[in-house]
């Protein structure tokens, strides 16, 4: 089977890991000409742990990031309010959450690609998949085709589905920062000029640290200029925060982003093109369940495939079968938690809905 997917984040470099291990001929068309991520951070809860392991590339994620089993909130000043035990949604043997730098988990994926098999085609555009057309005017025979090209998916429009991500009402400042000592999980702050301040440990010596602010057009922003403005909503946050100010500088990697959320209805097929992944079912960070949710993706359509040994209608409905329900469930869950840190009340129940769903998601997707 000769297949094609578009797109060479953590979706299409899992399932070119997993189909090019059946023995499948796998093509990946990355528009990018090099392998640069955007981002600093990212947290994986267990269920993502668990798929990780199933790719064969858990040890080098557990070595390149920072495991961890419970979550704190604090005070503006830094006080500690509460601390808990996560849940661990990938097993008793994995970590409940590891955090880790963005760039180095898509190595490890593209890395791992190569090696079973996958050939990658960087700085390579599909500009139609009936047939498939590239961007440097040849074609190309395909079985199967997948669009796992992201939340703003041009597969997606190809396919005539015009589903389109909706901003959520918050903007996301992240920061790339020393890890201070006393930073040993996820910590929350609510309250002060933000939503929410976090940060979450991405390495021995590194973490992650977010501001989330009502959504702006910050646009006008040099980048020069965003540590700035980045600081300058820091500055009330006391305990870890007053030694992660410290890293918020004009040489510091900072990016500001709106929080989004999609969820295209069924059917995700036309013909045998089928998207997954964010192009499918993105929601904003706030469960740090939207890796997760890819890997399942593509552990589950690979699952299927190598089962049926064919790309046809009843393969593409059992998928979906396996996969609505639980991504729906991530894609509101997440939305409603941003609505509560918007609009906080006496009805909202943040940390009962994040449990609801770890146990959720304890179950195999």
């Amino acid at each position: 089977m000769r297949v094609l997917i578009v797109g060479g984040g953590i979706t299409g470099t899992s399932l070119a890991i997993l189909l090019a291990r059946a023995g499948m001929t796998v093509d990946v068309a990355e528009r990018r000409p090099e392998w640069s991520v955007l981002g600093s951070g990212i947290t994986l809860q267990g269920n993502a742990l668990r798929v990780l392991r199933e790719l064969g590339v858990w040890d080098q994620v557990r070595s390149k990031g920072y495991a961890f089993d419970s979550v704190a909130i604090r005070t503006v000043d830094g006080r500690l309010i509460t601390e808990q035990d996560d849940i661990r949604s990938g097993g008793p043997d994995l970590p409940a959450t590891l955090g880790m730098f963005r760039p180095d988990l898509c190595a490890i994926l593209v890395d791992a690609a190569e090696r079973a098999g996958a050939r990658l085609m960087l700085g390579t555009t599909v500009t139609s998949v009936d047939p498939v057309r590239f961007s440097d005017g040849t074609t190309g025979d395909y079985d199967l085709v997948i669009g796992a090209d992201g939340i703003n998916s041009s597969v997606r429009a190809m396919l005539g589905i015009d589903t389109r991500p909706r901003p959520v009402g918050i903007g996301a400042w992240r920061v790339h920062a020393r890890r201070p000592k006393s930073v040993e999980r996820t910590e929350f702050v609510l309250g002060g000029p933000c939503y929410l301040a976090g940060y979450c440990p991405t390495s021995e010596d590194t973490l992650y640290a977010y501001l989330l602010e009502e959504a702006q057009d910050r646009t006008s922003l040099a980048p020069a200029e965003y540590a700035t403005a980045m600081r300058a909503l820091a500055e009330p946050y006391g305990g870890p925060w007053d030694d992660i100010k410290q890293d918020i500088t004009g040489s510091a990697p900072i990016n500001y982003t709106w929080f989004e959320s999609l969820l295209v209805e069924r059917p995700w097929n036309r013909g045998n093109v089928v998207i997954m992944g964010d192009a499918a079912h993105a929601c904003p960070p706030t469960l740090a369940q939207g890796a997760a949710q890819c890997l399942e993706d593509s552990l589950v359509f690979a699952e299927l495939l190598r089962e049926r040994g064919t790309a046809d209608q009843t393969l593409f409905d059992a998928f979906t079968e396996r996969r609505f329900d639980r991504v729906r469930t991530i894609v509101e869950g997440s939305v409603q938690i941003a609505h509560w840190e918007m609009h906080p009340g006496p009805d909202a129940d943040i940390a009962g809905l994040m449990g609801r769903i770890a146990v959720a998601m304890s179950d195999r997707p």
